[in-house]
């Protein structure tokens, strides 16, 4: 895990949406102050394109207690749940955020930028290119994740009032889902191709190292993340037919061209953001916003899931005693998903399930934001040389890869926390994990039974930090296989495969939403999610 040396600096104070961000005497004797920024420039723009995403990637109070952990966290069981009426429909509250976070933040930056971009001269353009750059490969990163969990989304014309100059003529269609994700797959490989060439002069590569608190200006991960990008969104279009040869010829291409196209390899090289300090970690001023706050509230939102805990269990997971602290009897039991209300309320009153550990999760200041792992593109190696996309590869070395790397990573996010000593990583039991009868890839004897084993592994591996991939995931891959009550007294027996969309967009962008009005339903499928 990288320890980086910046979260949240530079922020951009001339845009009319500005999130906030630490607390400011904290802020001022670490970084410039975000909000004495005068200027208006591309580098600036650029740090305010990843910061306009913090309260979607670092996890805190909102986001996870009202956006993440009632909706994902309950639909893919990374978390305990009490089962009630109405549980299957996504809170109104958590659907709007999510929306206002992506048009009101880092849409809205980064169209300022393209727009400032646009304006410079041929000489300029070439200097700030690796800016532009690198704020399109976030920008596409966080579209992505809006197509995953909205389906079609304003998007070519959206953020460009300014340009128009009249709002009525700037309401924006709504992009097809599938074309926004080719739109974006044909960019990021040009992207990824122009990287191989950029010459950056040593004074916009020191700017830019400067400006970019995510990969400390290093261009080669930024070459890492565009590419493990691609491979990301190619795996999730893989049983789209229509899509099926793209797929095979591009991750085909990545992975036979390390050269050329690399990708993300060890944990030193994951893409995250990295809490710096108590005050720091969360995007709120409150040290009460952050990863406690909004797991340990209302003493319902730490709660091991029952699935989870069983397989890590089951197993002799090394990541069991690090993920979660037992009951009051010592015991590793998460909440039966199955049981009533009142039975689930009384054993979690009585102190009967396992909690989300505290080291680790709900009290760790330094619990990062995940964007991209090595081990997730591990999994995604593993599966394109199993089904046959990629040939060539060893997928069990790189089924076992990810696990290793899943490992230690939690492991090195165990220790960085202070709530507790660190508990040390054993490798022998990581050895016999990989040698249970459920885990083992040679004791998988067929395909599907391999694909579940990368899903389950996929599934613990981005768990509780990654829901939005977690969620994704789950619902292309029907793996690993859940049990839900069903919620007979709704109109929503099960859980939903898409969110809908905020009610403003009805009435602000009317003509636009009655075109894509009968696609707003919690059970119509995103055009990926074709199993």
């Amino acid at each position: 895990m990288k320890i980086k040396s910046k979260y949240l600096l530079f922020g951009v104070a001339i845009i009319a949406f500005m999130l906030s961000s630490c607390n400011e005497n904290k802020l001022a004797e670490l970084y410039p102050n975000p909000q004495k920024s005068t200027i208006a420039s591309v580098d600036n723009f650029f740090t305010g394109v990843l910061k306009s995403a913090n309260q979607v990637v670092m996890p805190w109070y909102w986001r996870f207690f009202v956006v993440e952990q009632p909706t994902m966290g309950h639909y893919t069981q990374v978390m305990g749940w009490f089962n009630s009426k109405d549980q299957y429909i996504p809170p109104a509250a958590a659907m709007d955020w999510r929306w206002d976070q992506y048009y009101n933040g880092v849409m809205t930056q980064y169209r300022e930028m393209q727009r400032l971009y646009d304006k410079l001269s041929d000489e300029d353009k070439s200097d700030y290119r690796i800016f532009m750059i690198a704020a399109t490969i976030f920008f596409y990163d966080q579209t992505e994740q809006m197509v995953d969990i909205y389906g079609d989304i304003p998007w070519s014309e959206a953020g460009k009032v300014r340009d128009k100059g009249d709002l009525k003529a700037s309401l924006p269609k709504y992009d097809d889902a599938e074309e926004i994700y080719k739109n974006i797959l044909d960019d990021l490989k040009n992207l990824a191709d122009e990287l191989n060439g950029i010459q950056v002069p040593s004074f916009y590569a020191g700017l830019f190292a400067d400006k970019d608190y995510l990969n400390d200006g290093s261009i080669t991960l930024w070459k890492k993340y565009c590419n493990s990008l691609r491979l990301r969104m190619l795996m999730r279009v893989s049983d789209v037919d229509d899509m099926k040869s793209r797929v095979s010829q591009e991750m085909t291409d990545i992975l036979t061209h390390p050269d050329t196209y690399p990708v993300i390899e060890n944990n030193d090289e994951n893409i995250m953001l990295d809490a710096w300090g108590p005050d720091l970690y969360s995007t709120t001023s409150s040290k009460t916003g952050g990863i406690r706050q909004a797991m340990e509230t209302w003493g319902q939102y730490d709660i091991a899931p029952y699935a989870m805990v069983k397989n890590m269990l089951d197993n002799h997971d090394p990541r069991l005693v690090i993920t979660f602290d037992p009951n009051v009897n010592g015991e590793y039991i998460g909440m039966d998903p199955l049981e009533d209300q009142s039975t689930q309320s009384q054993k979690a009153s009585d102190g009967l399930v396992a909690r989300y550990d505290t080291s680790t999760f709900t009290r760790n200041n330094y619990f990062p934001g995940f964007v991209i792992s090595a081990a997730e593109v591990s999994f995604i190696k593993a599966e394109a040389y199993l089904r046959g996309i990629v040939t060539g590869g060893d997928p069990k070395a790189e089924y076992e890869k990810g696990i290793q790397e899943s490992i230690d990573f939690y492991y090195t996010i165990n220790a960085a926390g202070e709530y507790r000593d660190p508990i040390p990583e054993d490798q022998d039991s990581v050895t016999a994990y990989m040698a249970m009868p459920d885990v083992s890839w040679d004791a998988a004897a067929t395909e599907d039974a391999k694909i579940n084993l990368i899903a389950v592994q996929k599934w613990i591996n981005s768990g509780l930090g990654g829901m939005p991939q977690t969620w994704a995931e789950y619902r292309r891959l029907d793996k690993p296989v859940l049990q839900f009550m069903e919620d007979t007294k709704s109109g929503q027996h099960w859980p939903p495969v898409r969110w809908l969309y905020p009610s403003s967009e009805k009435t602000l962008n009317a003509a636009n939403y009655d075109k894509v009005k009968d696609k707003d339903d919690l059970n119509t499928k995103i055009f990926w999610d074709v199993n």
